[in-house]
């Protein structure tokens, strides 16, 4: 108790101290919460006084899925748990307008200060506000309860938790907003109130608009003053725009100032991402009211036809990856230190393109995205399955998604929904519904929808500016080569369709290895090796690279994550997918694929490391080299007989015959003094070996 009275006035201070030399105070909500988990009787609200000393404290971001979630298939909580956290509320604050922003609660959040009800909300992955208004009990102890539900229901999207699993809790941070009477917006679907456009780009020049929108919580109409301001990325004054209005009470009213600039320095992706910003502030007289600050990222996205991709008038790679938000261990409760870890293993790669999937993603690292210049994909949790009561929430979190996330030049496209299908009717009409919906919220934007079937008629395509496809050639359908006359085939009968593979791969359990594998993986049998992912990705990025058909591909997934109804691969609630494992520990063959065919940066890797105990005598060695063509040892005696893999980074040596036991093998390059290495050891076993061999001929004789 003596520690919470401590922490409070602590409080006290600091906000007094904001108070005095800022307009808007953004204060972080984090600490000092308790928490308890249900299940709970019905009304269990009334009774959250009786629970004093049952409660387990806690700091935000936290979930209660952390570990359930992740270990045992359809084995984990799903339903109420209760937050608590108590304040004061300086007097210093009275007279203010006060705020909770809540970044993400899953998955539907009621929000009550001292038994009034503050706000709902229905979305575990986008922001809301709650204003807490006249039930502030000034300079005294003040009780915030929060109530997050993560039970799966129809009216919410997802509606399952089969793809991914809903973390339940206050899993992004909270914030304490204050602001005066007369502010920039703050409850515009949790915006920044700030709405920033651009047209006509060019290296000469680029017109752009901002609007504010603005509102007034006084009884009285108010004399103000609106400011816009562009500055550069050191910090000087490019434009500014000043106007006077009288501000009524009466709603929201949005304000705007139109800019060109000249000879602009244009945001280029990850070879410039150049960030101006703008700075909105409201004054009445000289007194500043409210400022807020966006970014601005001058760009230029185009999409052709069978062409590709340009970014401000220059056709450009979209080297894809896609990210679940979930770590082992954490769950979605992260912080910004595995949003970083998560993006350096993206730029590590040589991405140049991230779609976030399945649903609104923090904050946090959409903005570092503009930062590091990757161009990404958003989108929101229509997901696996329709129910014909989600249209109103699917809507909600669609226009969520816009505005809080508006001014990312790093965004280029919304993302509707992925594999919904029955009643087509129905998703048909609710895919066209919410692109109406983001043509009038964001007309400068493309919108994109995700099928998991092959044909461009299927009836719920078509209904978006991109079609995105899911094809697993060799996993789930056909043969790993099937790729090729599927995309052939696509481009003959539909070359005006804007076509993005939106997922391909496969799995692959780290303990599942060997040599011996055919053209198709049935993923219903236990045993998911990762030389049969590294195959997969070997042959069908050499096909996406050769089809600028294809304007962007994403491969399925960076990283694994949960699937808590899943139990696949000897692994239960796992989607082994990713090309770094679920604890980020280690990456996998394809990591490097990719990373030799995308990167600058130097690789030299010698595949199948983990395959340590060889099932034949007579194999094959392969090296992925960006710098070079390798030269490789097999117990210190060079090989001979290279050929060219499927890229100009694949390097192949067949027919290498291993000795009995321990076998070295070493690839070198040198570039002037510079020697890069890459070494690994294999076992040949005669007597596996031998089994192998006749495992081979009966399934060759089966064929496979």
């Amino acid at each position: 108790m003596k520690k919470n009275i401590l922490y409070q006035l602590i409080i006290c201070v600091c906000l007094s101290v904001f108070q005095a030399v800022s307009a808007r105070e953004v204060i972080p909500f984090n600490e000092g919460w308790e928490f308890k988990k249900g299940p709970f009787p019905e009304n269990a609200l009334k009774t959250v006084r009786m629970w004093d000393g049952e409660w387990e404290r806690v700091s935000v971001p936290h979930t209660w899925n952390a570990d359930d979630m992740q270990k045992e298939a359809a084995s984990f909580y799903e339903g109420e748990a209760y937050y608590r956290k108590h304040f004061v509320f300086p007097e210093t604050m009275r007279g203010k307008r006060v705020f909770l922003r809540f970044e993400g609660v899953g998955a539907c959040a009621e929000v009550y200060i001292n038994g009034y009800l503050a706000g709902t909300h229905k979305g575990a992955y986008s922001a809301f506000v709650c204003e807490l208004g006249p039930q502030i009990k000034w300079g005294k102890e003040n009780e915030i309860i929060v109530k997050a539900d993560n039970m799966a229901r129809p009216d919410v999207i997802p509606v399952n938790h089969s793809l991914f699993g809903v973390y339940g809790g206050i899993y992004r941070p909270v914030w304490l907003v204050v602001t005066e009477p007369c502010s920039i917006v703050v409850n515009d679907c949790a915006s920044a109130g700030v709405y920033i456009t651009q047209k006509n780009v060019s290296r000469k020049s680029a017109e752009v608009a901002v609007k504010v929108k603005i509102d007034n919580a006084t009884l009285a109409p108010v004399p103000l003053r609106l400011e816009n301001a562009v500055y550069d990325a050191d910090g000087k004054l490019v434009k500014k725009h000043s106007q006077t209005f009288e501000l009524t009470p009466q709603g929201t009213q949005s304000y705007s100032s139109s800019f060109k600039l000249n000879n602009p320095h244009l945001w280029n992706g990850r070879k410039d991402p150049y960030l101006y910003k703008v700075v909105s502030r409201l004054f009445e007289g000289d007194k500043m009211l409210d400022e807020v600050v966006q970014p601005l990222g001058i760009r230029k996205y185009e999409i052709v036809a069978g062409k590709g991709f340009f970014l401000n008038g220059e056709k450009y790679p979209m080297y894809g990856v896609t990210r679940h938000q979930d770590w082992l261990g954490l769950g979605s409760a992260l912080t910004n230190k595995e949003h970083d870890f998560d993006l350096a293993a993206i730029m590590d790669i040589g991405a140049t393109t991230v779609r976030f999937a399945h649903y609104q993603q923090s904050d946090y690292i959409y903005s570092r995205c503009d930062t590091l210049g990757l161009i990404i994909w958003a989108e929101i949790p229509f997901v696996n399955r329709v129910t014909g009561y989600e249209w109103e929430n699917a809507h909600q979190q669609m226009r969520e998604l816009i505005r809080q996330s508006f001014n990312h030049p790093s965004i280029y496209v919304w993302g509707i929904h992925n594999e919904v299908y029955h009643p087509h009717e129905y998703t048909a009409a609710l895919t066209q519904s919410l692109h109406d919906l983001c043509k009038t919220e964001d007309p400068g934007r493309f919108t994109a929808a995700v099928n998991g079937y092959g044909h461009a008629e299927h009836p719920v395509n078509l209904n978006t500016d991109i079609q995105g496809m899911n094809r697993y050639f060799g996993w789930y359908e056909k043969k790993i080569q099937d790729i090729l006359p599927w995309v052939e085939q696509l481009e003959k009968d539909y070359p005006w369709q804007r076509l993005m593979l939106t997922e391909y791969g496969a799995d692959a359990n780290l303990d599942h290895q060997t040599e011996i594998l055919g053209d198709a993986l049935n993923w219903g049998k236990p045993f998911y090796p990762e030389t049969f992912q590294t195959k997969t990705h070997e042959y069908q990025w050499s096909v996406i690279a050769e089809h600028p058909y294809i304007i962007a591909s994403y491969l399925w997934n960076m990283f694994d994550f949960a699937v808590p109804m899943w139990k696949r691969g000897g692994v239960s609630a796992r989607n082994l997918k990713g090309l770094v494992t679920f604890d980020r520990k280690i990456k996998k063959d394809s990591y490097f694929w990719y990373k030799a065919n995308w990167s600058k940066e130097p690789v030299l890797y010698l595949t199948q490391r983990r395959n340590v105990d060889r099932e034949k005598k007579q194999t094959s060695v392969t090296v992925y080299s960006n710098i070079g063509v390798p030269v490789v040892y097999l117990n210190g005696k060079k090989l001979e007989g290279m050929r060219q893999g499927y890229t100009s980074v694949h390097y192949v040596w067949d027919k290498v015959i291993l000795e009995e036991g321990r076998n070295s093998v070493k690839a070198v390059v040198r570039i002037g003094n510079k020697e890069y290495t890459d070494e690994i050891e294999w076992i040949y076993d005669g007597e596996r070996g031998r089994a192998a061999d006749t495992y081979v001929n009966e399934q060759e004789h089966a064929g496979w």
